[in-house]
Order: structure tokens, then C-alpha cells, then sequence
């Protein structure tokens, strides 16, 4: 009776966890798939500034960035009505936020000046440049309106850089590049993103133009 009794028990414990199994299954199928952006997709030049012969030979590295910590997440940030964050389950980034917005950068610097090298880091030991780049990205989101009904977005990215000359540490310019382009439907995240990398050629062509002042 006994060993009947092990075996009915081993049975039903196998039918629990099959019938669990099945039942995880079908909820599976019907769960939409998280979808996953990379920024600075466009080809080679595409959107870039006008070229700056100026800057042939120059080289540049594009140090690790300062990142808010609201957007030290792997969800696409919208901001809604100014104070509410919204990170949606569905929509996030194929890599770290930091390192896909210094890989950008440092390719539409690429695209857009005859540079002798444009390094994001991390970057082999000894590798010698001319100036780095710092960047603290404050802002880097969608911005909803208040009323939940409301579809028409904006896009903002608030950044912070700098310019060191690496052989001495200084500082030889620094600014600020505030992005806002509105035309962004709300829910619409390719399109988002898409915005987001024109405001990533903004701030490369913002950078540019510091950077020529400080050729002689």
C-alpha cells in the first residue's frame, strides 16, 4: 500500500508541474516581444554637419560619460506632463544607454571632419589624443503631454561637455547643448529614437565647432 501510494503521490506531482508548464506556454505566446533600439543607425554621414577641413589630422577620444541616474536603465524614458517617468517594459535599449550615446557621437564626429582617429572608450592602453571629450547627458527622453489622450511629443536631450587637452589636464572649452524638437507622436518609439539621433548629430556639431576654435 504503501509504494501505491508513493507512486500516486510522484504521478500527481507530475501532472501539477506538466499542467504549470503547458499553462506558462500558452501565456507565452500571446506576450508581445520587447523590442530593442540601437542608436547612431544611419549610414555614414547621413544628416552629418558640413565638412571641416580644419580638423584634418586632428585626433579626438570620447571619454566615458556622466549618465543621470533616472536614465541608468535599460527602458526607453518618457517624461510625462514635466514631473511623471514613464519606462516602458517593451521598448529598451540593445546596450547600455552610455555607451550606445558615446559610440554615436564618436560617428557622427566621424562622418562629419577629416579627423586622424575618433575614439570612444574604452580605447587601447597608450593610445594618444589630441583633446578628449566629457560628456554628462542630464535630459535624453520623450516628453508627453499631461493628458494621457494627448499625442503630440517632443523630444530633449540636455547635455554637459567639455574639452581637455590630455598632455596637461586643462580644460580649453566647455558648453552646453540643449536639444528640443517637437514632432514626435507619443507611443511611437522608432520614431522617437530617431529623433533622439538627431539630437546625438546636434550635439556633434555643437562639439565640431568647439573644437575648430582650438586649431591655430
Amino acid at each position: 500500500m504503501r509504494n501505491g501510494m508513493k507512486v500516486e503521490r510522484t504521478a500527481a506531482v507530475v501532472g501539477a508541474l506538466a499542467l504549470l508548464a503547458i499553462g506558462g506556454c500558452s501565456l507565452g505566446r500571446g506576450a508581445a516581444a520587447p523590442q530593442h533600439f540601437l542608436l547612431g543607425g544611419e549610414t555614414a554621414g547621413e544628416g552629418a554637419s558640413a565638412p571641416r577641413p580644419e580638423l584634418d589630422g586632428m585626433s579626438v577620444g570620447v571619454r566615458r560619460l556622466q549618465l543621470t541616474s533616472y536614465l541608468d536603465t535599460p527602458f526607453i524614458v518618457v517624461r510625462r506632463g514635466g514631473e511623471e517617468m514613464t519606462l516602458s517594459e517593451f521598448n529598451r535599449w540593445g546596450e547600455p544607454l552610455d555607451a550606445g550615446i558615446n559610440r554615436a557621437v564618436a560617428g557622427y564626429l566621424t562622418a562629419a571632419a577629416p579627423f586622424e582617429a575618433v575614439d570612444a572608450a574604452p580605447w587601447p592602453a597608450r593610445t594618444e589624443h589630441d583633446y578628449l571629450i566629457e560628456l554628462n547627458v542630464l535630459r535624453f527622453e520623450g516628453v508627453a503631454p499631461a493628458d494621457p489622450l494627448a499625442t503630440a511629443g517632443e523630444v530633449h536631450i540636455l547635455t554637459q561637455w567639455q574639452v581637455l587637452r590630455p598632455a596637461d589636464a586643462v580644460v580649453v572649452t566647455r558648453g552646453t547643448s540643449d536639444f528640443r524638437q517637437a514632432g514626435w507622436v507619443v507611443g511611437d518609439h522608432a520614431a522617437l529614437v530617431a529623433l533622439l539621433n538627431s539630437g546625438l548629430r546636434a550635439l556633434s556639431a555643437d562639439l565640431l565647432t568647439s573644437l575648430a576654435t582650438l586649431v591655430e
